[in-house]
């Protein structure tokens, strides 16, 4: 942001799309110091969701707890990375359908043979890949596929933005 005094850079994706990407570090504005991301949501599935995201995209289990004031959950991520995924069950259910197709977790691998390890591995589990609700993914040889409850995960074969 030119306030801070970053500077921004023009990049094109193998498509020719451009992309700005930000070359340098900064903080976050009005001491606003972020140390950690979790992205959380519920699920009725939480052992086939956990099943999806750690053994068949190989995530680690970090955390697991039960009995919390009604919920059970499970956070996946990288160890010594600063943000994860959180699942959580209620012991009353809580969830509804996933809210569209193209609310998506998007993770941006640049070994293609590692996507297809995955791809493949996800398949037998019983989660092929599907067609992308928008056609920016498949144009760039991405693969999506949907997780036990219907959100879905996107594989892209780059370094990202």
């Amino acid at each position: 942001m030119a306030g801070n005094g970053d500077q921004r850079h023009a990049a094109k994706d193998k498509k020719g799309h451009t992309l700005m990407t930000d070359h340098q570090e900064h903080d976050w504005a009005d001491g606003f110091d972020v140390q950690q991301v979790r992205v959380a949501r519920p699920t009725d599935r939480l052992a086939d969701v956990v099943r999806f995201y750690r053994d068949g995209l190989g995530l680690t289990e970090l955390f697991r707890f039960e009995g919390h004031d009604g919920y059970d959950g499970v956070m996946l991520g990288l160890p010594g990375k600063p943000y994860h995924l959180e699942f959580t069950q209620h012991a009353q259910g809580s969830p509804g359908p996933a809210p569209t197709r193209d609310n998506l977790l998007v993770f941006y691998v640049p070994d293609a043979g590692a996507i297809a390890t995955v791809a493949d591995r996800l398949a037998s589990m019983g989660h092929p890949p599907v067609e992308a609700e928008n056609p920016y993914w498949e144009k760039n040889d991405a693969i999506t596929i949907e997780d036990p409850d219907g959100w879905r995960v996107v594989l892209v074969p780059s370094t990202g933005i």
